[in-house]
């Protein structure tokens, strides 16, 4: 078919020269005839036409398939709640690291005063012995004024906004209340009384 040079045998040094081969067909080969794609035998089409047939489920996948569908609305409720609370926990997790970074580098003096403030709800908590609602009232109010006493600006702020939503939430109670007062009053809500028409 294609003339091929021989190996010859010769100096190391010779191997390290780049040469070129060429090849010439034989004269004498027949020319070759070329096959089809479609004549080969790997590649035949069956003749006829074929037809899907769907296999009968086995006791096993009919099990599964009903497992799969009575569990179905439980793994929807599992993820809407994951999409839920999966932003919720990134954003307490951001806010766990950004507190310990602070910690890390606090400021001169915050231990000390948060020493302070703590001690403080503490002494609110010893004060409000007997009664559930002053211990729901004493310890923060105790801590709220020693967290004023070390940051009057930020307590500023913070009374101006507490203020305004305490009015705010006074303000819808207060309607809320007229409204279901006004419609207690209505004389098609009082019952007649049996000897009456």
């Amino acid at each position: 078919m294609f003339k091929v040079i021989q190996r010859s045998v010769g100096p190391a040094s010779l191997s390290l020269l780049t040469f070129k081969v060429y090849a010439v067909p034989k004269k004498d080969s027949p020319p070759k005839n070329s096959v089809k794609v479609d004549e080969l035998s790997l590649y035949s089409v069956p003749k006829g036409q074929s037809k899907y047939v769907e296999e009968s489920r086995s006791p096993l996948e009919e099990s599964i398939s009903q497992l799969r569908h009575y569990c179905e609305p439980y793994t929807s409720w599992c993820q809407e709640t994951y999409s839920q609370t999966k932003p919720k926990m990134q954003s307490l997790v951001q806010w766990g690291l950004d507190s310990y970074d602070y910690l890390q580098n606090a400021p001169p003096g915050f231990f000390p005063r948060l020493g302070v403030i703590g001690f403080a709800g503490l002494i609110g908590l010893f004060l409000a012995r007997g009664s559930k609602i002053k211990k729901l009232v004493y310890p923060p109010g105790f801590m709220g004024l020693a967290a004023s006493l070390y940051y009057p600006q930020q307590a500023i702020v913070f009374a101006q906004v507490s203020g305004e939503r305490l009015y705010d939430w006074g303000l819808r109670g207060y309607i809320v209340i007229e409204d279901l007062w006004k419609n207690f009053q209505k004389p098609g809500n009082v019952k007649n009384s049996p000897g009456t028409k």
